[in-house]
């Protein structure tokens, strides 16, 4: 795979083959941006919450979580991928960097990218191999390699309230994004008031 980075004052852009010459493309892209955003009282509320984000997943999803250390973002993805099927224990890939799990014919990878020193790492250890078509990607820490990342479907950042409150904002960043945001919106409506 061919690739290149491109550094200009406005933009880094990081891709396999092809280059996004058209600014007024990431404009149109950009519009395309949908979101949800949700409050819970309680960590037990995620495994809810959790269930529903399964139910909207394929193949060839990449969701990137972000927030402060036990803002609850381990949770939230171990009780979506116990929902997604996944059985037996579910470590946090905090010192592996990445635990694989298999469901039926659908890979499913669990990131930590926490201990990232510099974006390049992502490629280093090979981890934009794991993005593909029969997988489902859970990146924590994204915000570490955004750049070198290829494709992120939804964007889920946690925010600690008071006690054991969440304040969750899920961004559809792609087309497909959009469209589970869509399912998962209608699926959480009313939930949680």
């Amino acid at each position: 795979m061919n690739r290149r980075v491109f550094k200009t004052p406005k933009t880094r852009l990081l891709s396999y083959c092809g280059i996004i010459q058209d600014l007024n493309l990431i404009k149109i892209m950009v519009t395309m941006i949908s979101k949800l955003m949700i409050k819970i009282n309680n960590l037990s509320d995620i495994s809810i919450f959790a269930k529903n984000i399964a139910l909207c997943l394929s193949p060839n999803f990449v969701i990137a979580l972000n927030g402060n250390l036990g803002a609850g973002k381990t949770t939230l993805v171990r009780s979506i991928l116990q929902e997604l099927g996944v059985i037996g224990r579910i470590k946090s890939p905090t010192f592996t960097y990445v635990e694989p799990y298999q469901v039926g014919d659908t890979e499913i990878y669990h990131f930590d990218l926490y201990r990232f020193c510099d974006e390049i790492e992502w490629f280093d250890l090979g981890f934009d191999e794991y993005i593909k078509y029969n997988s489902i990607c859970f990146i924590e820490w994204a915000e570490r390699a955004t750049m070198a990342i290829a494709k992120i479907d939804w964007k889920i950042t946690i925010d600690i309230g008071n006690d054991e409150a969440r304040a969750i904002r899920v961004v559809a960043i792609t087309e497909e994004g959009s469209t589970c945001l869509e399912k998962l919106t209608k699926l959480v409506d009313g939930l949680f008031n």
